[in-house]
């Protein structure tokens, strides 16, 4: 199985999935802070509400529920 990085904690996913799914399926339901106060999610699973922002690798804010999963990455709370 492959694994990417999640505050330092690996997270195991299937060829194919996205991040915030292999996430979900780890049991992480909070994806960070928002600038709002409250706490990143995944929601409408089709990158329209945003509420799933994280980084991978230091980039740019993603939409983590339509990315797909990348070996050995390292993922943050996107905001």
């Amino acid at each position: 199985m492959n694994g990417f990085y999640w505050n330092a904690l690996r997270i195991e996913f299937v060829q194919g999935e996205t991040v915030a799914l292999a996430l979900r399926r780890a049991g992480v339901a909070n994806f960070g802070p928002t600038p709002n106060g409250g706490a990143a999610r995944y929601f409408c699973g089709i990158g329209q509400c945003q509420g799933c922002l994280v980084s991978i690798d230091g980039s740019a804010p993603v939409e983590s529920c339509i990315t797909p999963a990348k070996a050995d990455s390292k993922v943050t709370s996107g905001y």
